[in-house]
């Protein structure tokens, strides 16, 4: 007989005292003293050894143990002993009651259907391959946070890629059917030696005035690379979803395909049939297939803002530099920089180092990227003398000059407009084609401002400035470019010259009363109180003049009431209808590719050796799935 089985009158020690009134101290066998403690087995984690201490005094440390591994039907008083004595009818205890009653409220959220939902969103969502579901560790979790439910097989998946992109198509043409005004941007990526054409789609919600954007293609580009073949995907793309006719401009980069098959194939205006380019599907022809040309023309082509003003600071700036009278001091002085970001970006001892002294993680920039470069100069710019002599010798660079730390801080000031210019191009939501003139026009404000009072970069200056004029010619000649700064609120005619102010009136007026009637919603008089919710909206020029009823006044009286408002806000289009038409059309033009490459961002998930076994179209869905899921359903259903 155990120990724990002695008669509790026993006076052999203390070991009794807590243990033989306890109605749970059937499920522990008795195995040695240890102090004040004593050592026990649990009797239900045999055949596992599982020696447990708990005080001579108490019990609680037991009682923990029952709860924790024991809970339920499992760990039950002993009828026979305990305080209450209370009879074992058959009932099941409390704590059983709560473990079957968690497990039917488990049953009845987390269904098979539900967990194979929440693992496609998983895959897709976060690009993760396709191998996760196989993993066994992956398994186990499904399976021990449901209850036994399982994970789906990888089959299943590619099930459910294809119902899940069918159902994504079909209601993104839907949404795009009612639709009056489209805008596309294009590019090309290349990782792991395969080429991938992109193509975003982006239109203005006639209603809340609001942005709205999806990815319409991510597909695998084979063999060369040339104008004909870009031009057939954009045609393919565009048919495939019926937006031929609604896409007002493509925008792209300045790369030299892109401009040769817009040069090509765009339809400017009337043309005799000579002008008119044919795409000859190559690949068809090298199967042995019959030969069939198609007929096929582009919309009017916007050159990307961001690119452009990335290649007057990767080309022009420093063409103007190489030549200036500041080129070997611009020379040291980025040898060093780059020489301390060479050391934080590949040494683990730099990047600590530079967190340890300068409180921060230095950025280490990429190579197409001014933009990150800029904020990379500027992280070293901030740091105190102090730090950044401490933080050179424990890197072991060249200590930075006086001279030198002078020159970037006149570089980190100088181009901090031509920085912030590229982040708003960059933008997506707030960001039209009406928002390019007005910044370029600032920024060669801004820069100007500073050319006199610089040391460094006086004539750089100069030359950027210049650089500016030549690349954005052709759009500060758009007619297009022009309206859509002028219908938009935030600018309207304040950036012309006030020579210019009544001829782009007229202009206006003449685009206006093109303006299809049908399309004209009329003007939203519930509006009589103004709220504050910005500065925009607390400043006022004094109280407007009663207006008529919109649908009664003329198009030259409606555009004149809206050149002489001082609303900012896309809320005041609302009260003129042909102008918020001109902006829907005009403004729906992006002026950068930044939404396409935000397509490329999670690509790299997927594009590795272990996801070599996806197909192009597969890999495509993916990518659309993913992009897609704030404007469609969600992915499964």
């Amino acid at each position: 007989m155990s120990e724990m089985d002695a008669d509790p009158h026993d006076n052999s020690g203390e070991t009794k005292s807590a243990m033989h009134t306890w109605r749970y101290r059937h499920h522990f066998t008795y195995k040695a003293d240890q102090g004040k403690n004593i050592i026990v087995q649990c009797n239900l984690c045999l055949p596992r050894v599982n020696l447990l201490s708990t005080s001579k005094t108490s019990t609680s440390n037991l009682k923990k143990h029952l709860d924790r591994t024991h809970l339920g039907c499992e760990a039950r008083p002993d009828v026979k002993r305990g305080r209450k004595k209370e009879e074992h009818n058959g009932e099941e205890s409390r704590h059983c009651q709560l473990k079957k009653l968690k497990a039917e409220i488990i049953s009845k959220c987390m269904t098979q259907a539900k967990i194979d939902e929440l693992i496609f969103n998983f895959i897709v969502e976060d690009c993760h391959s396709f191998y996760v579901l196989e993993q066994p560790g992956f398994r186990k979790l499904i399976s021990g946070l449901t209850e036994g439910l399982k994970s789906m097989e990888r089959v299943t998946l590619f099930t459910k890629v294809d119902q899940g992109f069918s159902r994504m198509r079909e209601e993104l043409m839907a949404k795009l059917g009612g639709v009056q005004y489209v805008c596309t941007t294009a590019d090309i990526w290349t990782a792991n030696s395969r080429s991938f054409f992109g193509m975003t789609c982006h239109w203005i919600d006639r209603h809340s005035l609001e942005r709205k954007s999806a990815a319409l293609g991510f597909a695998r580009l084979q063999g060369r690379i040339t104008h004909d073949t870009i031009a057939g995907r954009i045609h393919d793309i565009h048919v495939a979803y019926n937006i031929e006719s609604k896409v007002q401009t493509t925008v792209t980069d300045n790369g030299s395909p892109f401009v040769s098959a817009f040069k090509e194939f765009t339809a400017d205006g009337p043309e005799s049939d000579d002008d008119i380019g044919f795409y000859e599907n190559v690949g068809a022809v090298l199967e042995g297939e019959s030969e069939q040309d198609m007929l096929l023309f582009l919309p009017t082509v916007q050159r990307c803002a961001s690119h452009t003003l990335e290649l007057i600071v990767t080309e022009d700036f420093w063409q103007a530099v190489s030549q200036g009278p500041m080129c070997q001091l611009h020379y040291s002085t980025m040898a060093k920089v780059y020489s301390l970001w060479s050391k934080c970006h590949h040494l683990q001892v730099g990047m600590e180092a530079a967190e340890e002294i300068g409180k921060m993680a230095l950025v280490v920039p990429a190579v197409i990227r001014w933009n990150v470069e800029y904020c990379a100069v500027q992280k070293i710019v901030s740091l105190t003398e102090r730090e950044l002599t401490e933080l050179c010798a424990r890197l072991e660079v060249l200590r930075l000059q006086p001279e030198e730390m002078a020159f970037l801080k006149e570089y980190v000031a100088v181009f901090h407009p031509l920085a912030f210019a590229l982040e708003l191009f960059q933008a997506e939501q707030k960001c039209y084609l009406g928002l390019v003139i007005p910044t370029v026009l600032s920024l060669k404000n801004k820069l100007n401002e500073q050319k006199d009072s610089a040391n460094y970069f006086g004539e750089v200056i100069g030359a950027v400035v210049v650089a500016i004029d030549v690349r954005f010619q052709e759009l500060f000649a758009s007619t297009e470019a022009k309206i859509a700064t002028a219908t938009t609120p935030q600018f309207r005619l304040w950036w012309m010259a006030a020579s210019d102010r009544e001829e782009m009136c007229a202009l206006l007026a003449t685009e206006a009363s093109q303006m299809d009637p049908g399309n004209i919603p009329e003007a939203n008089t519930s509006r009589s109180v103004s709220t504050i919710e910005s500065e925009d909206d607390f400043f006022s020029y004094g109280s407007a003049k009663p207006t008529v009823q919109i649908q009664q006044r003329g198009v030259t009286e409606e555009i004149r009431k809206y050149i002489e408002g001082t609303g900012k806000s896309l809320e005041c289009l609302q009260d003129f209808p042909r102008v918020k038409q001109l902006f829907l059309k005009y403004n729906t033009t992006l002026p950068s590719t930044a939404p396409v490459q935000r397509l490329f961002s999670q690509k790299g998930n997927l594009v590795t050796s272990q996801r070599n076994f996806l197909t192009d179209d597969y890999f495509e869905r993916i990518q659309l799935l993913r992009y897609n899921s704030p404007v469609c359903a969600p992915l499964a259903e």
